[in-house]
């Protein structure tokens, strides 16, 4: 068999950048000297994680149009024709067997090139409401590869592969490492820890929130829970400034957890924004959560796939302009009612896809003319783990809008 080669594209946020590399490394798993190339936006955050993750990347001068009326608006249209150019380019050179778009700005203009020139091609969609430009590529692309029911309205029904939304393996091996956890945060194992995350960039509401209602978490309450706080870069000197002379001691505070494994594994509550690769690793992990969508995405996605959990019970749907007043007082009660921490657990796990790295390769392999033979949830994480074992920052929490 002649050594097959992909394309993958997208990125933006860790939300796409986690699932991509995941992908990839289960790739890898199958075809050890498979040929892949990462195709991203110059300047995001892909420049960084992909190589990181050991991979090539190239990257485009693609961005996202402004909402308002603006002049960049015409800068932005001009970039995107030049990156649909140097996609053609990059795939005549490359000469991929399948192109799998993850969502961000690079995916458009590869898929939009490979399915141009007749090159089998695949989306990976993960959320439950698809933004414009999926919806526009998914009549050309062969595959759509979705995590939610009812992606008809959106996409062919007979394109669609229910498979779910990858996540980094790392995190299905988490479960047997609580006692390394709580010595890495210095927790006491006996008490309830609340994680409070808004990916490494930080989210600003779910941070002024728990800032704003701090002596509800470390005075009243501090016999009753701990909590890690990653604060993103953006605010934990603002965050640091304002508890410098507060006595706290039942709480972390950093502004990445490199070891998000381990922060998992004793979080009893998670406090997150609701992007798609945030709300698959809850659902993996079977973690109680209270989800804040944030406002700043395209068609208020995030909320849609909020309300999909909300409605199976399965978490806590808490709107940004109402988390100030909310946030913590909900996750006071619901931390300490152990009722609804069981029926967030047990109810997550509908929306949980194991496999769904493996089942979107299979398709992968399909369209390439490639045989495909499942391997073992454990093999494909072995792989992943020699992959980033000396590059630590593949761990860390997703970075999702802010």
């Amino acid at each position: 068999m002649k050594q097959p080669r992909f394309i993958i594209s997208g990125g933006g946020t860790g939300g796409h950048i986690f699932p991509a590399i995941s992908i990839a490394n289960t790739i890898k798993a199958h075809v050890p000297d498979a040929e892949i190339l990462f195709v991203g936006a110059e300047n995001r955050m892909e420049m960084e994680k992909v190589p990181a993750a050991g991979y090539k990347i190239t990257g485009l001068p693609v961005s996202g149009l402004k909402r308002s009326l603006s002049p960049e608006n015409i800068k932005v249209v001009i970039n995107l024709f030049r990156s649909i150019r140097m996609a053609k380019k990059i795939i005549a050179d490359f000469k991929p067997d399948a192109v799998i778009g993850v969502g961000g700005y690079a995916s458009a203009p590869v898929l939009y090139a490979a399915a141009k020139k007749g090159i089998p091609t695949l989306i990976q969609e993960q959320n439950s409401y698809a933004g414009v430009t999926n919806k526009i590529l998914g009549k050309k692309v062969d595959k759509v590869c979705v995590a939610y029911d009812g992606m008809e309205k959106f996409f062919p029904a007979a394109k669609i592969v229910k498979t779910g939304n990858p996540v980094r393996q790392q995190l299905a091996l988490s479960s047997d490492k609580r006692d390394e956890a709580y010595g890495y945060f210095n927790f006491d194992p006996s008490k309830k820890t609340l994680l409070v995350v808004g990916g490494s960039l930080g989210a600003r509401t779910i941070n002024q929130s728990v800032l704003r209602k701090i002596d509800l978490l470390y005075k009243n309450h501090a016999a009753d829970m701990q909590v890690i706080w990653q604060t993103g870069k953006f605010y934990i000197d603002e965050i640091r400034e304002a508890v410098k002379n507060l006595d706290i001691k039942n709480m972390y505070i950093t502004d990445f957890v490199s070891r998000m494994d381990l922060a998992y594994c004793i979080a009893d509550l998670v406090i997150s924004r609701a992007g798609a690769s945030s709300i698959s690793e809850l659902s993996l992990l079977g973690k109680a959560s209270i989800l804040v969508p944030s406002p700043n995405v395209a068609e208020d996605h995030q909320t849609k796939n909020a309300l999909a959990l909300k409605n199976r019970n399965a978490a806590e749907l808490i709107p940004d302009r109402e988390a100030r007043d909310r946030l913590v007082q909900e996750s006071i009660r619901i931390v300490n009612n152990e009722a609804i921490l069981s029926e967030y657990r047990r109810n997550i796990k509908y929306f949980s896809r194991p496999d769904a790295a493996e089942d979107i390769v299979s398709e992968v392999f399909a369209l390439a003319g490639i045989e495909f033979v499942k391997k073992k949830k454990h093999e494909t994480a072995k792989h992943a783990a020699h992959k980033t074992e000396k590059k630590n920052d593949t761990h860390g929490s997703i970075a999702e809008e802010r």
